[in-house]
């Protein structure tokens, strides 16, 4: 049975894969792009804040056919139910920065501001023919001037939460965002995304998927990734100092064989969210603090925070005045504490002789304890079999990873989820993974495109953020489709 009988094809797929080899080569020829041009002295500066806003709305099977549309989409279509009048807010909350920050830079402001859109989300306002949203954001990533202010932050296509995602498909989600990235805004653009925002803050903490998760990134050309500050810990597995917090880390993953890899990492502080970035707290912590020294070199501190950017009341209704007046609290005060971007922070740290092995070493949370259960007992089994001793004797461990909130698991009670999820990527790569090494161009292809949408989609975080019910369904659904779209692609349908 073909897939026209059994749901709505995917008439347009969205454009997540088929560049790889240009793509990888593009993000790993990035130069400096911030130290040129940036207008702030880092010499001058005691103390940076650095905001960051996450948007994302997922992608669900619930159009008038059943066809895949946004979440977004859904609230426009059923106004009525739940929350789902606030469907305009919502979208104006995407892309109203485009009307702030050049009204900031006309009152002598020198706004910046960090942006993490989902690749569920950049697909689903194209999808929706919102050419307003659309032209807003290209501004924001290819205006000369905006890219002065604005920095575009990496994450995964389907807002996927990595802990829980089957390791093979890292890097497929890391490499589906670039894709829609450069699809919309161009590979100009791309080349400027140099870091990386997990969705949900979620770091793993299994030393394997860790390792696989780092190395990823860096295939893919990001240098540095915003973590959650209780997500990790020192290397002698203590929390993290004051001081610390406010400086880059480097973050160590090493696997079950030894193999170490690290990436500079930006802590995002503890606290709520949305209130800390709605009323732009950052700043506020931000005067507070001085410069640092690192290996006898003095650097700023910085205060690195990201919240929704259109959830709640606090950010769709109070942020914008805060925003605005933060920034102009700081123009009328002195160069001491500025609005600074992570990238740009790091390049301008690197002009005074900063290197990456200067910064403390880190790793995720748990990994002190696994490593001291292993000591030098490094083999394929290492992990598994250091996890389960450490479980055995300890109930409250973990290897669940560790997200913005220690009161939600991703993983218990959504086995009905995860099996299938597990299975279907399983299924995937079994059957494409050695015809992609006899035909890259495998990937171009649409059969290929249709179940690999299924699959990421599978993964979406929102699945099991709700509890069992209506979102789970549509995880299962998506499933389902995933499974057809496998079937047909080896029945040659």
């Amino acid at each position: 049975m073909g897939l026209e009988a059994q749901f709505p094809i995917l008439e347009d797929c969205p454009p997540i894969s088929g560049r790889e080899s240009e793509l990888l080569d593009l993000v790993n020829q990035m130069p400096d792009v911030w130290k040129g041009s940036s207008n702030i002295d880092i010499n001058q500066l005691n103390a940076g804040f650095a905001c960051a806003l996450h948007m994302h709305q997922p992608t669900i099977p619930a159009g008038n056919q059943g066809e895949l549309i946004s979440h977004l989409q859904y609230m426009f279509n059923n106004p009525g139910d739940g929350d789902n009048h606030n469907a305009e807010p919502f979208a104006r909350c995407y892309k109203r920065l485009a009307d702030i920050i050049p009204s900031l830079i006309l009152e002598g402001c020198n706004p910046r501001i960090m942006l993490d859109y989902s690749g569920n989300l950049l697909w689903g306002v194209k999808q929706m023919g919102r050419t307003d949203i659309c032209e807003a954001l290209n501004f924001l990533a290819c205006d000369t001037q905006m890219q002065q202010h604005v920095e575009w932050l990496g994450t995964f296509w389907s807002h996927a939460v990595a802990p829980s995602t089957p390791i093979p498909d890292l890097k497929l989600q890391i490499s589906a965002w670039q894709h829609q990235f450069a699809d919309l805004f161009g590979t100009t653009a791309l080349q400027r995304v140099k870091g990386f925002s997990p969705p949900e803050m979620h770091l793993p903490n299994h030393p394997d998927t860790l390792y696989e998760f780092i190395k990823a990134l860096k295939e893919c050309g990001y240098q540095w990734i915003l973590v959650q500050e209780h997500s990790v810990e020192t290397i002698d597995g203590l929390p993290l100092n004051q001081n610390q917090k406010y400086i880059p880390n480097q973050l160590f993953a090493k696997n079950s064989f030894g193999e170490a890899i690290s990436i500079t990492a930006l802590i995002k502080t503890q606290g709520s969210d949305t209130k800390l970035v709605g009323q732009m707290q950052p700043f506020y912590e931000a005067q507070g603090l001085g410069r640092q020294e690192i290996n006898n070199k003095s650097i700023p501190s910085l205060v690195a925070q990201i919240a929704d950017g259109e959830n709640g009341g606090v950010m769709m209704n109070e942020f914008p005045e805060a925003y605005l007046q933060a920034n102009r609290r700081s123009r009328d005060n002195s160069d001491s504490v500025m609005a600074v971007n992570g990238s740009e922070y790091l390049e301008l740290i690197a002009t005074t002789g900063v290197e990456e092995s200067d910064f403390p070493k880190i790793q995720a949370v748990h990994q002190h304890r696994i490593w001291k259960e292993i000591g030098q007992n490094y083999g394929q089994d290492a992990s598994a079999a250091a996890i389960a001793s450490l479980t055995k004797s300890d109930p409250g461990f973990n290897i669940e990873g560790a997200s913005w909130t220690n009161n939600l698991s991703w993983v218990k009670g959504y086995e009905n989820i995860l099996e299938p999820m597990y299975q279907l990527s399983a299924q995937f790569h079994q059957y494409f993974d050695q015809k992609l090494v006899q035909n890259p161009g495998l990937t171009q292809e649409s059969h290929y495109q249709q179940a690999l949408v299924h699959l990421l989609l599978t993964e979406t975080s929102c699945f099991r953020y709700w509890g069992q019910g209506t979102w789970t369904e549509f995880a299962r659904e998506i499933h389902r489709r995933g499974e057809c779209c496998l079937d047909d692609a080896q029945t040659g349908l």
